[in-house]
């Protein structure tokens, strides 16, 4: 038997952040990870595109306000324990600052971790 909580709230770290993985709405491919606050949590859900927390700018982060690779909210999930959100976005462009579409290109081989290559 297993206990569902019927309810749940964001458990937010000692920073006030919580861990935001982005995913392709359509491929389920993960895109990044970033931050939110509760601040940039509320503006999400309001906006309907991603607004993270930048940690080295110490500021709001609307994805793509300068570059103009946004992602457009499709569902938002928190995790079981209430310390990680799941976005499922349509992503425009983008979504890592290399301009990759993802953020996780690295492999691991031969002991090392590689670049795959992404050309078609």
């Amino acid at each position: 038997m297993t206990l569902e909580i019927e309810t749940m709230t964001p458990r937010w770290n000692s920073q006030g952040l919580i861990p935001a993985v982005a995913q392709d709405a359509t491929s389920g491919e993960v895109l990044m990870l970033a931050w939110m606050n509760e601040e940039s949590l509320e503006l999400t859900l309001t906006e309907g595109r991603a607004v993270y927390w930048s940690r080295s700018r110490r500021a709001l982060w609307r994805k793509g306000e300068t570059s103009g690779h946004i992602q457009q909210l499709v569902d938002i999930k928190l995790d079981c324990d209430g310390d990680t959100l799941l976005l499922k976005v349509e992503q425009t462009g983008a979504a890592c600052h290399t301009g990759r579409y993802s953020c996780f290109f690295y492999d691991y081989s031969g002991g090392t971790w590689v670049a795959e290559d992404d050309t078609p």
